[in-house]
Parts: C-alpha cells; structure tokens; sequence
C-alpha cells in the first residue's frame, strides 16, 4: 500500500523484496532444560517458503523449533483475543509458539507483576494504542512489532525516546495490495458494483445496451511511489499491455524500469496530464498528506480514474467530492479512506461513480499469516539482539530507536 520501508535501527532496511541471496540469521529463544540453554541460528529464509497445499500462494512456514516453558517466554502485550477487535485465534497461536500472550485486561488487572514480563508489543489491525502511558509502564519493552507496513499510526519519536524499537512487515504486505490495486482498477472500469446491482436488482426487466465502461487494456496506468507495491502493480499492469508511468522520490534503475516497461516522471503533474488511471501507493507522511488536491485533480483527464490504495488523508476528499460531482475526473476507486469507517452521511457515499471497499487490501488468509510470522521473525531478532531479518537491494536507514 505504500513505499515498504522496515523501520528499525538496527542496520538499513530494504524497499525490494525478493532478493533470495540476502538473507540474515538470528537466534531463535531457546531449548532450556534441566539449567542448560540450548540455542539456535535459524535463516530467515527458511520461513518464506511456499506452503505445501497452498495452491501457490506465497504463504510462509515457521522453522519447526522447540519452544521454552510458557512461563519462561518473553511477554508479549495484545489487545485481545478473537473478538471484533483482538488478534485473530490461529495468530494466537503462533505467537503462543514463542511468547506468553498477555491481553490487555490481563494487564490493566495487575500491571505491577505484568509491566516486568512485557518486552514486546504485538500491534495487530492498529491495536493496541500505543501511547506515552502505556510505554512508561512498560519498563523492559524492547519492541514494537507491527503487523502491517503502514506505521502512521505509532508515534515513532515517541517510542524512540523510550528506546524501543518499531518493526513493520513489508514483505507481506505487497502482493495482496498489488492485487486490491488491480482488481479496484477493472472493477471501476468495468463498472463492477454497479452491474452486480443491476443484476440482483429486482427492478431489471432488461440490461440496456448503452450500459459501457472502458477498457484497461492498453491505456496508460500512472503509478504515484513506485516502491516494493508500486513495482508489484506495475508487474502486473505490464500483462494488460498497459503504458506504464510513475513518479517516486527516487528514479529505480534502468533494468527495472525496461523489466516492466515503466518510464519516470520527474514531475508528478506530467503522470496525472497522461495517465487514464492514476494509483496512488505512497506512504503517508507530513509531504503526502493532502498530496492529491483540488489542483491536481483538475489536471487529470476528464476520462481518467483515480485509485489509492495507500492512506486515506493522501487524497484531500472534500476535493474529490467535488471533482466527482462535477465530472472533474470519471471515477475513483478506493480501498482506504479517512476516517475509516467514513460517517453514514458522508457525501462520497452518496455518489456512484466511486467504489469503496473497507481496507482490504491484506486481508487474505495468506497474507495475515505472512504478516504475523514476519512480525514475530522481526521481533525475535531484536529481543536476541540480531539485525531485523528484512532484505533487498534498495535501503534507507530510518533512526528511531536507540
């Protein structure tokens, strides 16, 4: 959904996946029995293995590794289990492999006892809410591990100042969003949602022949932050025989770019004057925020949609209300928003050139157990004092933490 950073001070993180030749180790906890401590070195590689039974899904294995006594295992704060909110039960219980899970309650109800036992944080689906309170009673915290790569919801100096560390999952994150990205793209074009509701409809008598959309095929995609997603998005765009464009902080290489038929933009506004389809995979930040305003909307083609799969406050809604009542632009298609749930009255659900779908872009089977071994593989190795287990060939050096 955005340019896949991993944030930690522990060396320079990766923006490229699968560089199979880079890989790091670190300890996993160990075997104690009878007074002795039995260590291992595990290669993180070993746990992104295509499952077997998973149909080619990029799913992972965890290392089949012993585990110490529960009471013995480093704290691991969660919200909750199961419930509209609490970590889902088969994450549970691959974090119970290699940690004690203390919920939230559990927490509140004895903080004296469960302070000291907590040395890491497992956010999952934003939650729980990391704020100065919780990290001041958290005197042995070492990490957070976010599961997600989008971190706009943690207050990275904060943390820093407490000397914890914050990890993200960027790995797992990319195919399933690049796939959202694509599926958003045919499914405005096509005109998806409304022709479901034509058909289900109980008022159809007969499907009208002027009911048209436009075709993906061989328009002109431009992708706004071409990192590890937008890569991905263009990987697949290049199969619909798609023109590809983007504009990033930074120009990728020359092979990359003819790997996919990709050509840069320097300036984001010549993208939004040629593309049909504009897609947004940026990472929100105080240069993001608002990134597509009123100006640029009304520099896109009349004909062209707009698509974010990124944060929902990259886009100035209140703009893009307006561009879509007035036919500024064709359509949107939306799988993040600001807020999200947007209020029942909010005007953009009011219109019917828009599609928005609940920020979906990782849920999949797949991806949120990619996402939580990830979590757990980065948490792990900052625990055990080792360099967080992300690779690749394009890094940038993030310095929170201590």
């Amino acid at each position: 959904m955005f340019r896949s950073k991993a944030f930690s001070l522990l060396q320079p993180i990766s923006l490229l996946s699968g560089q199979s030749n880079l890989a790091y180790k670190f300890i996993h906890p160990a075997v104690v029995s009878r007074g002795h401590c039995c260590h291992r070195s595990v290669d993180y590689r070993e746990m992104y293995k295509t499952c077997p039974g998973s149909a080619g899904a990029q799913t992972i294995s965890a290392p089949q590794t012993k585990v110490m006594a529960e009471e013995e295992l480093p704290g691991v704060l969660i919200l909750d289990i199961g419930g509209i909110h609490g970590v889902l039960d088969n994450i549970a219980a691959l974090l119970k492999k290699h940690f004690r899970l203390i919920t939230m309650k559990e927490f509140l109800e004895n903080k004296k006892e469960m302070s000291k036992k907590i040395q890491s944080v497992f956010v999952f689906e934003g939650r729980p809410t990391i704020d100065w309170e919780l990290l001041e009673s958290l005197p042995n915290l070492k990490v957070i591990g976010n599961c997600g790569v989008g971190v706009d919801h943690l207050d990275l100096k904060m943390i820093s100042s407490f000397g914890v560390k914050v990890t993200n999952t960027p790995h797992a994150v990319a195919d399933p969003t690049a796939d959202i990205g694509m599926a958003l793209m045919l499914a405005s074009a096509r005109r998806l949602v409304e022709g479901c509701q034509i058909a289900f409809s109980p008022d159809t008598k007969y499907f009208t022949a002027d009911w048209l959309g436009v075709e993906v095929t061989r328009a002109t995609l431009g992708i706004i932050g071409m990192g590890n997603i937008g890569y991905k998005v263009a990987q697949r765009a290049r199969a619909f025989d798609m023109r590809i464009l983007y504009h990033n902080r930074n120009r990728r290489r020359k092979e990359e770019e003819e790997a996919v038929g990709a050509h840069y933009c320097e300036k984001m506004e010549h993208l939004l004057q040629q593309s049909d389809f504009v897609m947004l995979v940026v990472n929100l930040t105080p240069e993001t925020h608002k990134l597509i305003g009123k100006k640029e909307l009304e520099l896109m083609k009349p004909t062209a949609t707009l698509i974010n799969i990124s944060r929902g406050a990259v886009i100035d809604q209140d703009a893009l209300v307006e561009a879509l009542q007035n036919k500024v632009i064709r359509a949107a298609a939306l799988d993040v928003t600001y807020p999200e749930p947007l209020p029942r009255d909010h005007p953009l659900l009011k219109l019917n050139n828009i599609i928005i779908v609940p920020h979906i872009g990782t849920a999949t089977v797949q991806a949120t157990r990619m996402m939580a071994e990830e979590a757990i593989a980065n948490m792990l190795a900052v625990l055990n004092g080792q360099p967080i287990p992300n690779h690749g060939r394009k890094r940038v050096t993030w310095a929170f933490g201590k």
